[in-house]
Formats: structure tokens, C-alpha cells, sequence
């Protein structure tokens, strides 16, 4: 279970998606024209989730889905499109709120709640799929392997999740991010070395009954994640 480092962090992340960025997240995630800068996370975003959704049975009728960190919830609903029973929680009740909002009129085929809440709380449950998109590229390598460990054990067949790959491109921008106002700082992403996360989710003891399965980078401007695939044997 991650400890002292995650907590303090989970704070600031809930405080600033709660409070500071809201009303810009809400805009971002919407149709709503925006700036070069966050039209380039935009799409970005949109293509990772496609990415996510794509490594997901395209008939999702009956299986459980945990969206950990659901935001605004496009890739919560999408998946109840398909047929799940899907679970979006995300720290911020002001995006819960936002996410319930727009996914009220919406035809569904499987079942959609939206909790505000911790994505590692075991009143949640068990779930076949896991999807983690964007919630842990403010964590360091070791807090990433603690939760996807404490994920694996409440998932059936596939955990899904991405973070923030040590790159020269994400660097600077980290680099510039330092420049802003501390009031207007977004919690600071934690760049983390691929090779090291793939060889710790190997070494790990919580992780040895999964395999890493399918990688993809997103690049787009001021974007940058990698999401992984791990599969239970």
C-alpha cells in the first residue's frame, strides 16, 4: 500500500483539480475552443484514451471496469458504451460532479457510477479491467509500482495505466513549468525512466502473476505520456 509520499501528494493533486483548475479542466475537456498550448494536450489526451479503449475487448458487456482517476469521464463513458459496468472515481467532486452532468442524457449500454474518492480503496471492489489514464504521472517510480501493485490485486484480467517517460522534450517543459506564479502551478509531474518502471514491475513480488504486454508513447506538443499493459497470466 503506498505510504507517506503518495498521501501528501494525493492531497495537492485533489486541492488543485478541485479548486484552481477546474473550471480549465472542465473547458479542456469539452468542445470548447482553446489555446494552441491546450489544444495540443487536447489532442494528446484524445489519443491516448482511443489507445486505452482500444486494448480493451470491444464487447465489454458484463465485465467490471475501474476508471481510477476519471476526470471528466469520456473514457469511463465510452467504455459503458460498450457494454461495462463501469466505476469512474477521481479525487476532485467538483469533476465527478462535471462528469455526471454530461453523461446523464446518454444512451448506455452497461451501467455508470461516478464516485469522488481514492482509486485505491477496497470498498471499491474487484474488476476485470483497470484503467489508469494520467493519474499517476505526478507519482515517482516507486509510489507507481506501490499502487499498480495494490491495483493487481483487486484486478481479474488486465490493469491499463500510464506516467509521464523521462524525456529531454518533458524535461524542459517541467523545467518551464517551475517559471509560473506557485498559486498557478499545477502538482508537479514526476518524469520517470521507462527502462527502470518495466524492470521494477518485473522485480516485483506484488506483480508476478502479470506480464507487460502492449507500450505506446503519445507526443504531442505539450503532451507527453506512455501508457503500459499488464496481463495477468
Amino acid at each position: 500500500m503506498p505510504g507517506a509520499t503518495y498521501i501528501a501528494r494525493r492531497g495537492e493533486i485533489e486541492t488543485y483539480f478541485d479548486r484552481t483548475a477546474r473550471d480549465a479542466w472542465a473547458k479542456l475537456t469539452s468542445e470548447a475552443a482553446v489555446g494552441r498550448v491546450r489544444a495540443t494536450v487536447r489532442a494528446g489526451r484524445d489519443e491516448m484514451r482511443t489507445t486505452l479503449l482500444s486494448w480493451l475487448p470491444a464487447d465489454l458487456t458484463g465485465a467490471r471496469i475501474l476508471d481510477a482517476g476519471c476526470g471528466t469521464g469520456a473514457l469511463a463513458t465510452e467504455a459503458a458504451r460498450r457494454g461495462a459496468d463501469v466505476v469512474g472515481i477521481d479525487l476532485s467532486p467538483n469533476l465527478i460532479a462535471i462528469a455526471g452532468e454530461r453523461s446523464a442524457e446518454m444512451a448506455l449500454s452497461g451501467r455508470l457510477t461516478f464516485l469522488a474518492g481514492d482509486m485505491l480503496d477496497p470498498a471499491l471492489g474487484r474488476f476485470d479491467h483497470v484503467v489508469g489514464m494520467d493519474s499517476l504521472i505526478h507519482y515517482d517510480r516507486p509510489d507507481i509500482l506501490r499502487v499498480a501493485e495494490t491495483l493487481a490485486a483487486r484486478t481479474e484480467r488486465s490493469l491499463l495505466f500510464t506516467f509521464a517517460p523521462r524525456t529531454p522534450a518533458l524535461a524542459a517543459m517541467h523545467a518551464v513549468g517551475r517559471l509560473f506564479p506557485r498559486g498557478d502551478r499545477a502538482p508537479a509531474i514526476q518524469p520517470v525512466g521507462t527502462a527502470a518502471l518495466l524492470e521494477g514491475i518485473s522485480a516485483s513480488d506484488g506483480l508476478a502473476a502479470w506480464r507487460v504486454g502492449r507500450s505506446h508513447r503519445v507526443a504531442r506538443g505539450f503532451y507527453i505520456s506512455q501508457a503500459v499493459e499488464l496481463v495477468r497470466l
